[in-house]
């Protein structure tokens, strides 16, 4: 049964699921009902069995502005429970995409920024256009980035992650690949074409092998040297045990 949506738009064009944020009109700022469709639209794609990867777009000239201020307005009494609450949904959010089996692919125009700097930066690749902006303005309205950090400090050096927060500076697309933020970036007339082909190229991949690489790349952060070194053994074993294994070799040998 397909799964409506309100905020967002979910479309599945052969291996490549495609989520797009859809409050233009609010430069796609996160509320807390976008935040509960979005796990809900993730999930959707995790269960289709012929989709292989999951590109997150936006509707309109932005990306994502981050969290919609004019939510956080009732949060101002000392009710800790309801800023929790909001709290919470993101961190889900993170967490979901993290744990997904399949690549999420970030398509960015315009401006992320904050909550949707930190959106961009929890997907796996991150595709830019030349025009593109991001930054962690939080500082700026006496706010702190402080879940977004936990994946800035993931993708970029300490002094780096700790000038980008304090001073709230918005950087272009092509300092944000410098740093680390961003996978690639194309001009903006080429900017559609160049992410259909990046998505092709991933649609063309193995799911059970793009699982496992997923799975290794985030189960080694944050343990030793030899325990990742263990865990790498283990997923190398699961992936010959794989279908797409069996299959990538017998072809590579018949060339």
């Amino acid at each position: 049964m397909p799964v409506s949506f309100e905020r967002i738009l979910y479309t599945v064009d052969g291996a490549i699921a495609r989520i797009t944020l859809n409050r233009p009109e609010k430069r796609n700022a996160l509320d807390p009902q976008m935040l509960e469709e979005l796990p809900r639209a993730l999930a959707q794609a995790e269960q289709e069995a012929e989709v292989k990867v999951v590109a997150l777009a936006a509707a309109g000239k932005d990306f994502c502005a981050g969290l919609d201020v004019t939510t956080l307005q009732p949060t101002a009494d000392p009710a800790v429970f309801e800023k929790m609450q909001d709290a919470e949904r993101v961190v889900r959010l993170f967490l979901l995409m993290r744990r997904l089996t399949k690549p999420i692919v970030a398509l960015v125009r315009g401006r992320a920024l904050g909550g949707g700097c930190g959106l961009a930066t929890a997907c796996d690749i991150v595709l830019a256009a030349e025009s593109a902006q991001f930054g962690y303005p939080e500082v700026r309205i006496g706010f702190v980035p402080a879940i977004v950090s936990v994946l800035l400090r993931r993708s970029v050096g300490e002094k780096k992650a700790a000038e980008l927060m304090l001073s709230g500076r918005r950087i272009t697309a092509a300092e944000a690949e410098r740093f680390g933020l961003v996978t690639f970036v194309f001009p903006d007339d080429a900017f559609e074409q160049k992410s259909e082909e990046v998505l092709a190229e991933l649609a063309k991949q193995g799911a059970q092998a793009m699982r496992l690489t997923k799975q290794i790349l985030y189960q080694i952060d944050g343990l030793s040297f030899e325990a990742a070194l263990r865990a790498a053994v283990d997923v190398n074993v699961l992936a010959r045990l794989t279908e797409d294994f069996a299959r990538g070799v017998a072809e590579f040998l018949r060339k």
